[in-house]
């Protein structure tokens, strides 16, 4: 390992390869705080750099992790001590935006934030939004094909790349960076990297879809008294707002009512006593368009869709309307020790899925607590759940296998945004066939036939 660093060194430069308490202050993940265990982190600052480092690790038989923001909640981008993490953290050039194409081309490290940021100076938007936008990379995102709160019109991370560069196991690279929505000239290899958590090849560039900058948002938070009438409010909207609606992120009392508590950080704006709460909001290109909004809330209400509502009326409202749906540290921090999931199934589903759940798990834990949460309008849902003050690796196992097992008779999904990881490649039988799972392995022998690029993830 000492002959490769110095060679690493030599590649990157010395302030690049960082060991010992500099890797160890390092905490595993946004979700872990433990330090990091890796032999080393590597921080190549261009492709050509990330190609001689994988190269120099092949060279060595040694393992990469590469390595974005840490934001994700699935174990994907953990480094053993025999392995070094290739971070992206240097690779944080926005290239150039080309206005007229509505496209950009971004290295792998930019993070969330900075590319929403540069869009909206060129009178743009990117449509991918989550809470962890100040530390999630466009990078890590392309590797779980993540969503968040925008996907309901926009799709997942997939549907904004046109193009990319990757570099390959073997050291090549493969580039096609068109800015173009068609181009029917083959297989779409970019494909195979989306979703594929750096199993495959490392990401450097990326060309990207931009959209229209909206005018305006109109948000409000709306209660309803059953299930039944969350569904039924979403394609009302939907039809109401003409294809204008960006978010609808629901809340189970549960985890409205924790995050609320005793409003020393976030004021209720509405009671906690309701037993569904949506955060709806719209993208306004019109003047007129917030009038349609407060229209379609208004038919809701006289149709008996909404038993309560609070509306917007300032930016600041609206940053504190999301602030309510965003707050994972509270549910981190207050429901420690926690198990977090991150699932789809069909919506007409969900409320007896979570009923169920929660029975089943309160017959074992009777204490337990779980909050619901999640962008239900792209079938996704975010479950916390505390068993108590102790979580043993067998409790929860438990709690695993009665999250996942039942998702494979619902058509669900063990993972809707944040991938597999180390973490939850024991449950994909529930929602891969073993021929597909047999076909993905296929793909990896292919790609990395010597396992070095994030070994043990997915499968």
């Amino acid at each position: 390992m000492h002959e490769l660093l110095q060679k690493l060194t030599v590649l990157v430069g010395e302030n690049n390869v960082l060991t010992g308490d500099a890797v160890r202050q390092r905490a595993t993940s946004w979700f872990d705080n433990t330090p990091m265990s890796a032999a080393a982190i590597v921080r190549p600052g261009t492709t050509a750099e990330v190609t001689a480092v994988i190269q120099c690790c092949a060279e060595h038989g040694v393992a990469l992790i590469p390595m974005g923001g840490l934001t994700g909640f699935v174990e994907g981008a953990v480094a053993g001590d025999q392995q070094i993490g290739l971070s992206l953290e240097r690779l944080t050039r926005i290239e150039s935006f080309d206005v007229e194409n509505r496209s950009v081309v971004v290295e792998a490290g930019v993070p969330l934030q900075a590319l929403q940021e540069a869009a909206e100076a060129h009178g743009l938007h990117f449509p991918v939004d989550l809470g962890a936008r100040g530390s999630c990379t466009i990078g890590g995102m392309t590797a779980t094909n993540a969503g968040g709160n925008e996907v309901l019109r926009r799709g997942m991370m997939r549907e904004q790349i046109l193009g990319m560069e990757v570099v390959l196991a073997n050291g090549e690279v493969l580039t096609n960076l068109r800015p173009l929505i068609k181009n029917n000239t083959g297989y779409d290899l970019k494909q195979l990297f989306i979703g594929s958590e750096g199993s495959l090849g490392v990401v450097t560039r990326l060309c990207l879809r931009l959209r229209p900058k909206h005018l305006s948002h109109s948000t409000a938070l709306v209660a309803t008294d059953s299930f039944d009438k969350v569904a039924h409010l979403l394609r009302h909207l939907e039809g109401a707002l003409g294809g204008r609606l960006s978010a609808y992120e629901v809340m189970w009392q549960n985890h409205y009512a924790f995050i609320i508590d005793d409003e020393q950080t976030h004021k209720a704006p509405l009671p906690t006593d309701y037993p569904f709460y949506v955060l709806v909001q719209a993208a306004n290109y019109h003047e007129l368009e917030a009038d349609i909004f407060q229209s379609a809330l208004e038919q809701a209400m006289s149709d008996e869709l909404l038993v309560d509502a609070a509306v917007a009326s300032s930016l600041a409202q609206q940053a504190d309307l999301w602030a309510i749906r965003d707050d994972i540290e509270r549910l981190t921090v207050g429901l420690a020790p926690y198990i977090g999931y991150d699932v789809s199934l069909p919506i007409q589903a969900m409320n007896a899925y979570v009923t169920d759940l929660t029975e089943t798990i309160n017959a074992r834990w009777a204490d337990a607590k779980m909050v619901v949460f999640g962008h239900l309008g792209d079938g996704n849902l975010h479950l916390f759940i505390h068993i108590g003050p102790e979580l043993s690796a067998e409790d929860k196992e438990a709690v695993n296998q009665m999250v996942y097992e039942p998702l494979e008779a619902l058509q669900g999904s063990i993972s809707a945004e944040h991938g597999i990881g180390h973490q939850k490649k024991r449950y994909l039988k529930y929602s891969r066939s073993d021929t597909e799972i047999a076909w993905m392995r296929r793909l990896k022998q292919t790609f990395d036939p010597e396992n070095r690029l994030n070994p043990g993830v997915i499968f």
